[in-house]
């Protein structure tokens, strides 16, 4: 397996910079870079761009065609404990309140 991707952005190929330049005098292009996958982008959607911004581009074409992949037609819920809301006063005099929210049966404490 390559370890280089093109970009996907729909776009890349007609940003104007010096390291899309390619061929000879007289027949140069603009090319779609490319991007190495590594270790940071192994598994997740930046081994198909070279930039945020390609990224958005692909994204803002293609995002209905996406969204019909797997719709939602139903809302996504997580079951939480009752949140308790504490009241905490500033050496200054100003008050406010933190309300926690911890997952029901998920220990998120460090």
């Amino acid at each position: 397996m390559s370890e280089f991707k093109w970009c996907h952005g729909p776009s890349c190929h007609k940003s104007h910079t010096q390291d899309r330049i390619r061929g000879s005098k007289g027949s140069k292009v603009l090319r779609t870079k490319k991007v190495k996958t590594t270790e940071w982008n192994r598994d997740n959607g930046y081994q198909y761009f070279c930039s945020t911004g390609c990224w958005n581009d692909f994204f803002i074409k293609y995002a209905q065609q996406c969204i019909a992949i797997a719709p939602r037609h139903t809302p996504l819920e997580t079951p939480i404990e009752d949140p308790v809301k504490t009241k905490h006063e500033t050496a200054y005099g100003h008050t406010y309140y933190d309300v926690p929210i911890k997952e029901r049966g998920v220990d998120t404490a460090e």
